[in-house]
């Protein structure tokens, strides 16, 4: 009898493969990861999504070897070898650039976890803009693309074109912060890599990137009509050669010019009557670009009759991106507003 008793009471205190886990128990797989419930901490990761998110406490070598970034990864970053750069941690990624201020981890690192979900939701977000051919005969072409953030289908898109001096290429906080809140407001966005050491060969990578989607523009799902392109300091340079020149003077196809040129922070002086409609940028205490060249520039295009914007802030610096945390916040939803005029004319 005592023997009958202690079975039942052991069965009554087991449960049938009916029962579920209670509420305030975490379901973790073998990898250790949240296995499908999100605990309010995954940042969209939980579910079929199995691609870990970067934090500021990792390095440099895990933006590399990240599988969402396979065959691409060194591209996302500042030099054609970023070797000497790998155990740098995440929180010190502004080392990478240094003409750059105003550089955020958190804004760096919330840009690379966007482009992974992107890419672990099964989008392509890299494409190459020069084929093997070119390639070969060009190596440096090699280090070149465009990263795509996508927007509404079929919207215009814009091109977004880091600076650097021309000796880096500061994608990761000049170019993808830039084109994911462009991508938010709906229209579609590309950062250019380009190749490092020449404004004209930048410029004829910009060409290229252009026509390249133009020519599959309907594989992309995005609008031909009323193209922008975007740069800052050196970027901004070759945004100006395009503005000023178009397309075709720089290798690419016979297209027209930019509806909209959003320039930051540069000290080139080009204008013309029919330079493309501008909106500029630059911060009064830039020790880089000199501001009072920005004010003649501005000057001399509206007199040649170009439609400017002119935001001319105090204290944001020179390179200060999205301008997060300084007096130039909120420029990048005033130019989309200012290229959305002239997309609607």
């Amino acid at each position: 009898m005592v023997l009958l008793l202690s079975l039942m009471l052991l069965f009554s205190n087991c449960t049938d493969g009916n029962s579920t886990t209670p509420d305030n128990k975490e379901v973790v797989d073998e990898t250790g990861k949240n296995n499908g419930k999100d605990d309010g901490n995954n940042n969209g990761n939980g579910g079929n999504n199995n691609m870990t998110h970067l934090k500021t406490t990792d390095y440099i070598k895990d933006i590399v070897n990240h599988p969402a970034f396979k065959g691409f990864g060194e591209l996302l970053l500042s030099f054609d070898n970023n070797s000497s750069y790998y155990d740098t941690p995440l929180s010190n990624v502004g080392s990478l650039m240094p003409y750059h201020g105003n550089v955020r981890p958190d804004v760096v690192v919330g840009s690379l976890n966007y482009m992974i979900d992107e890419t672990d939701s099964g989008k392509t977000i890299f494409y190459n803009i020069y084929t093997e051919q070119q390639k070969q005969q060009d190596p440096a072409k090699k280090y070149t693309g465009i990263f795509f953030f996508r927007g509404n289908p079929n919207a215009s898109f814009a091109v977004v074109c880091p600076g650097g001096g021309f000796s880096y290429v500061g994608s990761l906080h000049e170019g993808f912060p830039l084109a994911q809140r462009i991508s938010e407001l709906g229209l579609n966005a590309f950062v250019i890599r380009y190749r490092i050491g020449s404004e004209q060969y930048a410029t004829e990578d910009l060409a290229a990137a252009i026509t390249y989607i133009v020519n599959n523009a309907e594989t992309l799902g995005v609008s031909t009509k009323d193209y922008s392109v975007w740069g800052g300091s050196a970027g901004a340079r070759m945004v100006g050669n395009i503005a000023l020149n178009g397309v075709l003077a720089y290798g690419g196809s016979n297209l027209p010019k930019p509806a909209t040129a959003v320039i930051a922070y540069t000290g080139q002086a080009t204008y013309s009557s029919d330079f493309s409609p501008s909106f500029i940028t630059v911060a009064a205490n830039d020790g880089i670009a000199n501001v009072n060249t920005v004010d003649r520039r501005v000057e001399n295009l509206r007199n040649a009759g170009v439609d400017v914007e002119y935001r001319r802030y105090q204290t944001a610096g020179h390179g200060f991106g999205l301008g997060t945390g300084t007096d130039a916040e909120g420029w990048l939803d005033l130019a989309v507003s200012f290229w959305q005029k002239h997309i609607n004319e």
